[in-house]
């Protein structure tokens, strides 16, 4: 067990009554769970008061995201949210960039909330719902019919909108199916426009093919959504979503790279199937030209990148007033997923939250609900918690079992079992941006 003097074990033992004027932050500890890029490191802000603030940086980005902020933390009122964020948010970005700066801010919610003794999304303006709906990532398959009965599964498991991937791999297999298919294995980290492949006529039918399979297995009761279409040029992914408009998909994801906003916009105007990206931008601001120029449907932000619970209630007021729905794209532990739940329940303009654990035999493992048994997610919605902060606790039994066992450089971060960091407790930069 962790060996931090005053540390609150349980959430029973809140004080309500306490003084949060007079709460400080004084450590930062991490365990990172899981392997490769489904790592998630779990942030403990530990206070002088007993209360421990719970967080994550997102998954596959380094926990040192979040230790670099330490410095700047320790001492601080972990109720001044706001002050907080602004002092820390320069040191986050886009993609996995933002983990750390999104992390601590969730953590500091779930702190102010067990101060205040309310639950976290009080702190984002109250509840819109009592229960979350969850859609269910399901890996790929190049079966058609094996897919359809994956999905089949998940709605007989409870769930009511479900997602898939529908990729040029679909087209890849036949002959003329791709053009300039050669540099698809390296064109992962090729921006779309940049790569020269595009799906043929007769890759497309293929592409089309599948999805009738899939969509002859499950009906259209339940709404089914689409991403990794691979990295190909706007025009391309024009073509293919005119030919798939057909089946009446929830969405086509992150079909080019969201910072080509002009081309957004054409592919929008272009289809018939509402259009959506958002998980690796950062900040409100970062989706503001998107919505101005109503270059999407759907806005995707993750809570783990966009700027944590917050920040990502006012992105999702400002597509609002556009007339955008916001999903929220998650792929992280219980605590990230939990941070996500209360954001949800705040947004009025929520359309569903992404899970993409459902087949793991050991993510609930993680935490316990407290006031609820059994699973997390039953019949495909989370129950929105009304204890106070995130309403979690550790399981940090079942979070020893599960450690990131990965080489890392330990002198700068201890790895194991929220292990002491004095190492990041001092501040050696001078921050301010501005002269």
């Amino acid at each position: 067990m962790v060996d931090n003097p005053g540390e609150s074990s349980s959430l029973d033992s809140v004080n309500t009554a306490s003084s949060p004027s007079d709460l400080r932050i004084t450590d930062m500890r991490i365990a990172a769970v899981g392997q490769g890029n489904w790592r998630w490191p779990i942030i403990k802000l530990y206070t002088n008061q007993g209360l421990v603030g719970l967080g994550e940086v997102r998954d596959g980005a380094s926990a040192r995201y979040a230790l670099m902020l330490k410095s700047r933390l320790l001492g601080e009122n972990p109720c001044d949210i706001d002050r907080l964020f602004r002092k820390i948010k320069q040191f986050g970005g886009h993609g996995r960039l933002g983990g750390g700066v999104c992390g601590v801010e969730m953590a500091l919610c779930d702190l102010a909330g067990k101060a205040y003794g309310v639950p976290a999304y009080m702190l984002a303006g109250g509840k819109y719902r009592d229960k979350i709906k969850v859609y269910a990532d399901t890996p790929s398959l190049k079966d058609p019919e094996e897919m359809g009965k994956a999905l089949k599964g998940r709605m007989d498991r409870g769930f009511e909108f479900l997602k898939m991937d529908i990729g040029a791999w679909i087209a890849e297999p036949h002959e003329g199916g791709v053009v300039n298919k050669a540099v698809m294995a390296e064109s992962a980290s090729v921006m779309h426009p940049f790569t020269g492949i595009q799906v043929s006529d007769y890759g497309i039918s293929k592409m089309q093919e599948y999805v009738e399979v899939v969509r002859n297995i499950i009906g259209y009761e339940v709404p089914l959504a689409s991403d990794h279409f691979g990295h190909m040029g706007v025009e391309n992914c024009i073509r293919i979503g005119k030919a798939l408009d057909q089946f009446t998909l929830a969405w086509y994801e992150d079909m080019i790279p969201w910072q080509f906003v002009d081309q957004w916009k054409r592919l929008k105007d272009a289809v018939e199937t509402p259009v959506a990206t958002g998980e690796d931008i950062y900040l409100k601001e970062g989706f503001e030209p998107l919505v101005d120029a109503r270059a999407i449907s759907v806005a995707h932000p993750d809570l783990a990148t966009s700027g944590g619970i917050l920040e990502t209630k006012r992105i999702a007021d400002y597509c609002y007033e556009a007339g955008i729905s916001v999903a929220l794209h998650q792929a992280g532990s219980p605590v990230v997923a939990m941070a996500n739940v209360h954001c949800a329940a705040a947004i009025d303009n929520f359309v569903a939250l992404e899970m993409h654990s459902v087949d793991n035999p050991w993510w609930d493992d993680l935490v316990d609900v407290v006031g609820q048994d059994g699973p997390m997610i039953q019949d495909g919605y989370i129950k929105l918690p009304e204890a106070p902060g995130l309403g979690i606790e550790l399981n940090e039994e079942a979070i020893e079992a599960h450690l990131n066992e990965e080489p890392t450089n330990f002198s700068v971060y201890p790895g194991g079992l929220f292990k002491p960091t004095d190492e990041w407790d001092s501040l050696d930069a001078h921050d301010r941006a501005w002269s």
